[in-house]
């Protein structure tokens, strides 16, 4: 899906610190943002009160504004807003749940190491790019975990592979995504 129009001059208008452009856009985006904290929070075993819920949506829109909308100037515009503040929002509400709340003991068995696990891409644009150089189910896999932000254990059930076959899969996608040239 691409950027529409009304998001593009959204986005355009908070950049250029129109009136009331960052109101527009907190009050667009404030559902997802809570939809993105209660499902990252509950795929991970946790439970949120209104108080961490509201903490992690506050620190979504901090960092979003944080350095004159630094990360909303990133944006290449080639996907959904929507996309986009999906992914930024995860990755927020990842990191502060990875700080401030403890694994829950029944969790522990499923966790690897984090060396075994390899590092997510960054960009949206460049996963979608880099995607079309896979065979359908590696894409699915690399997709789900990269842009849906998909536990192992979510991707094994999706796709009905051994959750310990997903690491090595996204191993091999990478290399294949890291080593063939660009076909564009």
């Amino acid at each position: 899906m691409s950027l529409s129009e009304v998001d593009r001059q959204l986005l355009q208008r908070c950049l250029e610190r129109a009136p009331r452009a960052w109101q527009d856009f907190a009050d667009r985006f404030v559902g997802l943002v809570v939809h993105v904290a209660n499902h990252t929070a509950k795929a991970r075993g946790i439970s949120l009160d209104q108080s961490t819920r509201d903490d992690l949506v506050a620190d979504v829109f901090m960092t979003l504004i944080m350095n004159d909308f630094a990360v909303l100037r990133r944006f290449r515009r080639n996907c959904s807003l929507a996309t986009y503040l999906t992914v930024i929002a995860r990755r927020v509400i990842v990191r502060r749940l990875g700080t401030r709340t403890p694994i829950p003991t029944g969790m522990i068995h499923e966790v690897e190491s984090l060396e075994e696990r390899p590092t997510r891409i960054e960009s949206v644009e460049e996963v979608e790019q880099l995607l079309t150089r896979l065979d359908p189910k590696e894409a699915s896999i690399v997709r789900m975990y990269h842009l849906e932000g998909k536990s192992y254990q979510e991707i094994s059930t999706a796709v009905g592979m051994s959750e310990h076959s997903i690491g090595p899969v996204l191993s091999r996608a990478r290399e294949k995504m890291r080593n063939r040239p660009d076909q564009g």
